[in-house]
């Protein structure tokens, strides 16, 4: 885990409130469409919406996101669906704990 690379994508509000909405994504998101619940994830376009920003910024901001294991993406036909990666968010608090 590259932790300075994790802090440069936490400084960052809207990506922190991201998620904070992703660990409930029932109370944070409208019911899915095209999956039956929350095991997947939540479909971009339902954080976009929340967020307010573009289309882009958000696909950026969740790659950016997933490229440090943040975020767990996976693809339903045309959709992709974000969830936490409870794993590694775990292992950067622990890794904070221990080297400060």
């Amino acid at each position: 885990m590259d932790v300075l690379e994790v802090n440069k994508v936490l400084s960052n509000q809207v990506r922190i409130d991201i998620l904070n909405w992703l660990k409930k994504p029932e109370e944070n998101f409208p019911p899915q469409v095209n999956v039956p619940d929350f095991s997947d994830g939540v479909c971009v376009c339902h954080i976009q919406d929340k967020t307010g920003l573009s289309q882009s910024t958000i696909s950026h901001y969740l790659t950016m996101m997933h490229r440090v294991d943040l975020l767990i993406a996976t693809r339903h036909g045309k959709w992709t669906y974000y969830r936490r990666n409870e794993n590694e968010i775990r292992n950067y608090i622990n890794t904070l704990k221990n080297d400060l």
